[in-house]
């Protein structure tokens, strides 16, 4: 009975029959503890499978070969699984002192692995460590758990070090709505973060036979509303959606059509993701996505649509995976359809499990549980930012305490300002074995700030009562300004998810700029940015390629180019006046001269204008040839029509701008 058990992956009536076995004392429980089965690790068959017995060949009386077990090993290989059964259905102290004695006995060399991961998973960190070593150390092991258990190492040192929790305050919930039962997990915001959705196995939900089943060992969906801070009676959703089998980890689409996980204690091999379209309220019959999504003998579950509507995440086992589970996505188009699912791979998907996606919008942040990265023990949330100009994930991130523990923590979810939201976890110990229970969780208010200094460009001199604008780039907010320190030094704290032009300006220099930006940010940060001001020299500075069409006024599309430079420039310097103006070489005569040349810087002043830049700002003024760089004498020394001729005319046909006026930075502090 054990055997057959442990065959269909009901590890807890095999850890009951087991213990039968050793200690026929032990009370039989009648039914599981239901949760969303998880763990697969496909490229590990360790995992699962326990050698054979040893037996003994012999030949009896008549000369035919005989088998029998040797007691030695019935025993321990009824001990070894035993500890397996515990250690799968997550009741990972009693697997720990089965391991222990398996280790002692040294018959399984495997047991070292799991003995050490029974102890991280009950946050005994320090044995956990010696544990592994003594397994690395002996090499007599699966290779690829000698090579896990070597990670695992470094997780218990990540662990030890990890031991402060950060500023986040978790609540376990209420009995009354959230948990209550024998199950809960997978809470999700329903539209709003008024509303919430989770999967409990409670008295009250939805069997077939009464009589036969019980309705606290069957997942069913619920949804509580908030009312004056107080989460209300959950409802259970009720046929068609819930049946007699399992359902669990909903979400709904922005069209409020609900996607949702749906398997059966008698194939515990499969799980697939279903859609329930709603009308009025009401439910049609859910539907199983096809097999872009659902294969037939694996599982698909825990999916997650986003915010617009347009991909939808899952978890699968499938084939072309990484290993285990691993997080997969779909593309849905504007008629609901779902598209091919594609593996995130790497750095995401690890050969061991990623489930529970939960994607961030406004973050472009990926949510999601793994075994197979460095974390303190079964599963922690992780989280990885999506680089929307390339389609590429970070590497992942531990969310680190008290989010995640020794134990199992997965689903986490939050509202749209990552401000709260839930996770579900079983760090807590339970007769049982596993035992999923909802917490929410309210991050403390991210923190930014910046500091920085501004300097001279030439000499590096810190430059005292600079002014610093801020500016938020899309105008939701009011700028703001700092003036430094007689050490050129300022400081400010920043706002949450905005996008900020900055700005340092002073008397008689160039202003300098830069930009940031703390949307999207998920933990609070600080900032640095210096600026190097560059003096303002007295006389002109030449605006090289400036050209026209011959004998005319017009700017070419290459000059309108250059002059865009200028817009910037004026923009950024907001309290410079120019003078902007054209020169000629001296052949043609000189009124032809000055009349061209004052046209040219008119045209130049006119494009400025059109660009945003105030009229009263610049002044436009030809000099014809009355200020050469190259004088005329010198000219006239030279070869007519050879290259330095032509080269010296060149410089003198010039277009340059100088500044001729300041606005006090006060004032236009004050004006603004």
């Amino acid at each position: 009975m054990a055997d057959d058990a442990y065959a269909k992956r009901d590890y807890a009536a095999a850890a009951v029959y087991y213990s039968k076995v050793l200690d026929d004392t032990t009370v039989l429980r009648s039914y599981v503890i239901p949760y969303e089965p998880q763990l697969v690790n496909l490229k590990m068959k360790s995992l699962f499978e326990v050698p054979e017995l040893q037996v003994t060949k012999r030949k009896d009386s008549t000369n035919q070969v005989k088998e029998s077990l040797d007691n030695s090993s019935k025993y321990d290989f009824i001990l070894y699984r035993l500890a397996q059964s515990y250690r799968l259905n997550y009741d990972y102290p009693h697997a720990a002192e089965q391991f222990k004695i398996c280790v002692e006995r040294g018959v399984y060399p495997d047991a070292g692995y799991y003995y050490g991961l029974s102890l991280m998973n009950v946050r005994k960190y320090d044995e956990a460590m010696k544990a592994f070593d003594d397994f690395v150390t002996a090499k007599k092991g699966n290779d690829s758990l000698v090579s896990l258990a070597a990670k695992k190492e470094a997780w218990c040192y990540f662990a030890l070090d990890s031991l402060v929790p950060k500023k986040t305050e978790i609540r376990l919930m209420d009995t009354l709505v959230f948990n209550r039962g024998t199950s809960n997990f997978g809470a999700m915001f329903y539209l709003d973060d008024q509303k919430v959705i989770f999967s409990s196995a409670r008295r009250g939900g939805v069997v077939t036979d009464p009589e036969k089943q019980d309705s606290r060992y069957f997942c069913d969906l619920y949804f509580s509303q908030l009312e004056d801070t107080i989460w209300q009676r959950p409802v259970n959703f009720g046929r068609p959606v819930n049946t007699s089998l399992h359902e669990g980890s909903a979400v709904f689409t922005p069209e409020e059509v609900m996607l949702f996980t749906r398997w059966s204690d008698n194939n515990r091999k499969e799980a697939f993701i279903y859609m329930a379209r709603t009308n009025g309220g009401k439910f049609y019959e859910a539907m199983k996505l096809g097999t872009n999504i659902n294969l037939p003998g694996y599982k698909s579950h825990q999916p997650y649509v986003t915010a617009d509507g347009r991909h939808l995440f899952f978890s699968s086992n499938r084939p072309g995976g990484k290993g285990g589970f691993d997080i997969w996505m779909a593309s849905i188009d504007e008629d609901g359809f779902v598209g091919e699912a594609v593996n995130l791979g790497e750095p995401v998907n690890t050969e061991s499990d990623e489930i529970t996606p939960f994607f961030h919008d406004i973050s472009n942040t990926l949510y999601f549980s793994s075994n197979g990265h460095i974390g303190m023990g079964g599963f922690d949330v992780f989280k990885s930012s999506l680089n929307v100009d390339d389609s590429l994930y970070s590497v992942p991130f531990n969310v680190n305490r008290p989010i995640n523990s020794s134990k199992d923590d997965a689903y986490y979810v939050s509202d749209r300002l990552g401000n709260k939201g839930f996770f579900s976890s079983d760090r807590l110990d339970c007769p049982d074995g596993h035992c999923y229970n909802i917490y929410s969780y309210v991050n403390e208010a991210l923190k930014f700030d910046l500091e920085g200094h501004v300097y001279d460009n030439e000499t590096n001199a810190p430059i005292p009562s600079a002014l610093v604008t801020i500016k938020d780039v899309h105008d939701n907010d009011e700028p703001f300004f700092i003036v430094t320190d007689e050490e050129g030094y300022y400081k400010t704290d920043l706002k949450a998810n905005f996008e900020y032009f900055l700005k340092a300006q002073k008397t008689k220099y160039f202003g300098n700029a830069a930009s940031l930006a703390t949307k999207g940010l998920t933990d609070s940060k600080h900032f640095e940015q210096d600026f190097y001001l560059t003096k303002i020299p007295e006389g002109d500075i030449e605006i090289e390629g400036i050209e026209y069409d011959y004998d005319k006024a017009t700017l070419r599309p290459k000059s309108m180019e250059i002059l865009d430079k200028i817009v910037d420039l004026l923009k950024l310097n907001d309290n410079l006046s120019i003078e902007l103006s054209s020169h000629t070489d001296s052949r043609g005569s000189d009124a032809y001269n000055l009349r061209l040349s004052q046209a040219r810087a008119q045209s130049c002043v006119t494009y400025l204008i059109s660009k945003g830049i105030a009229k009263s700002r610049m002044i436009a003024i030809g000099y014809g040839e009355t200020k050469p760089i190259v004088p005329q004498e010198v000219i006239d020394e030279m070869v007519v029509d050879g290259p330095e001729f032509e080269a010296a005319h060149q410089k003198n046909r010039r277009t340059a701008f100088r500044v001729i006026g300041e606005t006090s930075l006060n004032l236009i502090n004050n004006t603004r």
